[in-house]
């Protein structure tokens, strides 16, 4: 069975003038342990609700959230399916509940009743991860944008989440920020084998997911891997930007460059220095 399981949901909400706006439409995909996957679509497609009903923060109108088999309409199953699944939100200022670093990334083991001991080894290990262990006695408010967050994603990590969403969580960081976080997910992916679903509308950090899942006007579009790439009219469709990389080489191969269908820097320019190396066109 998946870990996480969206079987034809359905979920609206009362807008403007009391009218009903639905956001999702019969959502079905699945979502398996250790996997690392980029949510993405354009402003008011669906994502932010989504991410919501992964956990419990909202409950489907119809059809069915599974997270390791329990349906999060089950209130008593809740509180395990919350240990299960950690968000990390747009907004860091907003997740920071203490004055101290290490306090607040303890917030989380401590509101699972853990031991002493065993919350100040997650709390280092937590720190460790992502890079802030010398912040540990520092102010939250007194760190960069991108520090913030990665102690956000810290104290998510405490509570040793199964499955890690990150939702638009690195929007209003510059992109030394977006970098900085986007390494730490990456390496948690790897290294801890932890699932993440990262929700967002910046398709260079979707390039570094696995698999990509594409929502448009709430519902799924297309669900693939890195060669969905290959097909610009996907995302096109659902008004959004193919990464710069791939954008470049188009414009190349439209040019008789062949350089393929690179996603990062590095890719590009080894595609680039190949064509070059054997004279030009291929």
């Amino acid at each position: 069975m998946s870990f996480l399981q969206f079987n034809n949901v359905e979920y609206s909400y009362v807008g403007g003038d009391d009218e009903l706006i639905q956001a999702l439409k019969s959502v079905s995909f699945s979502i398996e342990r250790g996997e690392f996957v980029a949510l993405v679509g354009c402003n008011g497609s669906g994502k932010s609700t989504l991410a919501r009903l992964c956990n419990g923060l909202l409950t489907p109108d119809s059809g069915e959230v599974l997270v390791d088999g329990k349906s999060t309409k089950e209130k008593s199953a809740l509180f395990d399916i919350r240990k299960k699944i950690g968000v990390v939100f747009q907004n860091p200022d907003n997740q920071m509940v203490t004055t101290i670093v290490e306090d607040d990334v303890a917030f989380g083991p401590e509101n699972l009743g853990l031991p002493p001991e065993q919350i100040r080894e997650r709390v280092d290990w937590a720190l460790r991860s992502v890079g802030m262990s010398e912040h540990a006695t520092s102010g939250p408010f007194r760190l960069s944008g991108g520090q913030k967050q990665r102690v956000a994603i810290a104290g998510v990590l405490a509570i040793k989440p199964e499955l890690m969403i990150l939702d638009e969580a690195t929007g209003m960081l510059d992109p030394n920020g977006r970098r900085e976080v986007l390494d730490v997910v990456k390496k948690l992916n790897r290294d801890e084998g932890m699932a993440v679903i990262m929700i967002t509308h910046f398709m260079e950090e979707a390039a570094a997911a696995d698999r990509i899942i594409v929502l448009n006007n709430g519902s799924v579009v297309a669900d693939g891997g890195k060669e969905l790439f290959s097909t610009p009219e996907v995302f096109e469709a659902a008004g959004l930007d193919l990464p710069l990389y791939v954008r470049l080489a188009r414009r190349l191969n439209d040019g008789g460059i062949g350089v393929g269908c690179p996603l990062t820097a590095d890719e590009f320019a080894a595609a680039v220095a190949a064509i070059s190396a054997k004279g030009g066109k291929k």
